[in-house]
Parts: C-alpha cells; sequence; structure tokens
C-alpha cells in the first residue's frame, strides 16, 4: 500500500494561485478537451473479461543494445532511438531528449502488477548520455514511470511536462527548478530548440480519485532545419490539422499507434487514423509508438504494426519500424522490416477504430474498408 501511494504522486489541489487555473482548458477543477471524448468504460470492461488471443509474446524479443558512445548529437543531425512504448531518445538541433522514459518493470502503480513489459530495457537507465531535457506528454503509468524519474532526476535533468505534471515530481522529490510546466501552445527553448506543448484528445490520473487534474499533451521538437513531432496519447481530433498549420511540416511523426479499441476510439486513434494524423501535421516519416512493450488493450500484439504498414503502403507514407534499441538516422532511414513473429491480426474493415466528433464523411475511408 505504501509503495502505491508513493508511485501515484501528488496530483495538485489547484487554487486561484495556481498557474493552471488560467488556461482556457481548466474547468470546475479538471481540465477538459477541445473536443470531449464519449466514456465507454462500461462495454471495454466487459469485451476484457471475454480475453483475446495473441495479445502477448510468446517467445522472448530480440533487442539491439546501444551504448553510451553511440550517442554523439550532432547539431545539423536528427537521429531517434526508441527504446519501447513511447520512450524516444531524440538527438536534434546538438540536443538529446527523451520522450516519456519508462524502464520500470509494470505500467503500474506496483511492481508487483500490472501490465508486464515484453523484454527488458534495451539499454540500462544509467548507461543513457547526458540529456537535455525530458519530455512528459501525460501522468499515466505507461507514460510517467515514479522509478525512472526519480533516477533521472538525480542526473539533475530538465523535465519538460503539461500543467499539473510537475507536482507528481515535486512529491517525488525532483527539485522545482528543474521543471518547466506549459499549457498547449506554450513553449520553452534550450539553445536554438523549441519545445511546443501541442493539444492531444486524452484525459490524466493515476488514482480513483485524481482524474483529470492534470494536463494531457503532444510535443513538437522544432531545431534550425529538422522538426519533429510526438503525439502523445490521443484520440483523432481537428488539433491535427492545427499542429500541422502552426508548428509543421515535420522530418518525423511519431505517433501513438497501439492499444486501441472502438470502445476507447475518442482516446486512442489506432494505426489508420495516426496515419491520417501524421498526414494532417505534415510528417514525412511516420514512426510508430506505443505498441510492442505492454498488454494494453485487447488486440494482438503485433497487429499495431502491420496495420499501421498496411495503411502506409496503401498511401505512400514512408514508415519506419526500428527494433526495440535500434538508431535510426532520418537522413537515411532502413527499410520497413518485420522483426516480430507472423500472427494472425484483424484488418481495418474487421475492427474499425473511428473517433466520434470528427467532420462529417471524414471516417468513411475508414469504415468502408
Amino acid at each position: 500500500m505504501f509503495e502505491a501511494c508513493t508511485t501515484i504522486g501528488e496530483a495538485p489541489r489547484w487554487d486561484r494561485k495556481e498557474p493552471g487555473t488560467s488556461s482556457s482548458h481548466f474547468r470546475n477543477g479538471r481540465f477538459v478537451n477541445e473536443l470531449p471524448p464519449r466514456d465507454s468504460m462500461a462495454r471495454a470492461v466487459v469485451k476484457a473479461l471475454r480475453g483475446a488471443p495473441n495479445r502477448e509474446p510468446s517467445a522472448a524479443i530480440e533487442t539491439i543494445r546501444p551504448r553510451r558512445g553511440d550517442f554523439t548529437a550532432r547539431p545539423d543531425e536528427l537521429q531517434l532511438t526508441w527504446f519501447g512504448h513511447s520512450s524516444v531518445l531524440v538527438e536534434i538541433g546538438g540536443l538529446r531528449l527523451l520522450t516519456d522514459p519508462v524502464w520500470g518493470l509494470r505500467a503500474s502503480p506496483s511492481r508487483h502488477f500490472g501490465p508486464k513489459r515484453f523484454f527488458d530495457p534495451p539499454m540500462p537507465l544509467d548507461e543513457l548520455p547526458d540529456l537535455d531535457a525530458v519530455l512528459i506528454s501525460h501522468d499515466h503509468y505507461d507514460h510517467l514511470d515514479h522509478a525512472t524519474v526519480v533516477r533521472l532526476a538525480a542526473r539533475g535533468v530538465l523535465f519538460v511536462v503539461p500543467l499539473g505534471v510537475g507536482t507528481r515530481l515535486v512529491s517525488w522529490g525532483v527539485d522545482p527548478a528543474r521543471i518547466v510546466e506549459l499549457d498547449w501552445w506554450g513553449e520553452h527553448r534550450i539553445g536554438n530548440v523549441r519545445l511546443v506543448c501541442t493539444p492531444a484528445r486524452h484525459f490524466s490520473g493515476r488514482s480513483l480519485t485524481d482524474r483529470d487534474r492534470t494536463l494531457w499533451s503532444g510535443w513538437a521538437i522544432i531545431a534550425p532545419g529538422k522538426r519533429v513531432f510526438y503525439s502523445g496519447d490521443t484520440g483523432m481530433s481537428p488539433h491535427f490539422a492545427e499542429i500541422g498549420r502552426r508548428l509543421g511540416p515535420f522530418a518525423v511523426a511519431m505517433m501513438e499507434t497501439g492499444a486501441y479499441d472502438s470502445s476507447w476510439a475518442d482516446v486512442h486513434m489506432g494505426p489508420e487514423q495516426a496515419i491520417a494524423a501524421h498526414r494532417a501535421v505534415g510528417g514525412r516519416i511516420f514512426l510508430p509508438l506505443h505498441w510492442g512493450t505492454f498488454n494494453l488493450a485487447l488486440h494482438s500484439w503485433t497487429e499495431p504494426a502491420e496495420r499501421a504498414i498496411a495503411e502506409a503502403n496503401r498511401l505512400g507514407v514512408e514508415i519506419v519500424t526500428p527494433r526495440p534499441g535500434e538508431r535510426i538516422d532520418s537522413a537515411n532511414m532502413p527499410k520497413t522490416s518485420r522483426w516480430w513473429p507472423e500472427l494472425p491480426w484483424q484488418s481495418v474493415g474487421e475492427a474499425p477504430v473511428v473517433s466520434s466528433g470528427l467532420e462529417p464523411g471524414a471516417a468513411e475511408p475508414l469504415m468502408a474498408r
């Protein structure tokens, strides 16, 4: 019980003196979406009780083991290393930025229960190179890991987070001077690199009583001559087109692709809508995230990648699917290769995932197949 209380962390109490209360996305003590999601949790629970096959690997996943000296962070290059789920080391503009680092065994408040990772982190946390900042998209356990944060904080890392998440970090002992909190469209500069907090359609919370008391977001990373977009967790929404207009185009769009279902399509968009969002923001290379690491949905664990590849091929989108731990260069991307086993999976026609509230006709191509 004590362990769970610690890993949950404190949620903001919010009063008139707190910066979040002036946000246009904050109402009646909670943050809200621009396009409200529908709640289908009862239906999701019923489906979960039925179970589904192939949700976890039956054999060990081979990862690539990078070394500290591999990370050069040259100002004129853009390199990305996927460590699994939504954890990516982005080397851009001479900086090293780490998104949603989760090195823990489970995406859970406890070490003893909850979704367990499919493979060990490809690189020990203590062997990571020096980091210029950690970007957090929201406070769910598969994106904000207590033990990982504590260990990174001991290195004096800067945390750039959406509004309210800083309160969690402070409760874990992170120096407030090493935390930057931003509202949607707010930005922080490190040298010549802009870190812009972008809208997302999701929710937050780490217990039964703190729903939506912290903000959720994506991130645009803008350096001279190079731009990267990270969607965070999100349903499909018009905010992607606005991000593209205001901040795009992007050399790489790192998009949430897995852990979807028709029951929660308003907060996780699924592979086909992720490709649509990639195109809306002006992405050149599509990098699927949020898959292949934890069992968080009812689909086959390989299905997100298979469906993303099928949709990318249909639309002529350049997609890359690195093995966990593989470092890739945006100027010389490897060809897409299936490093995962061949398993049965459902196509978009068999299991469509369509977010609500979209413009008339927007969902028709997804429903028709």
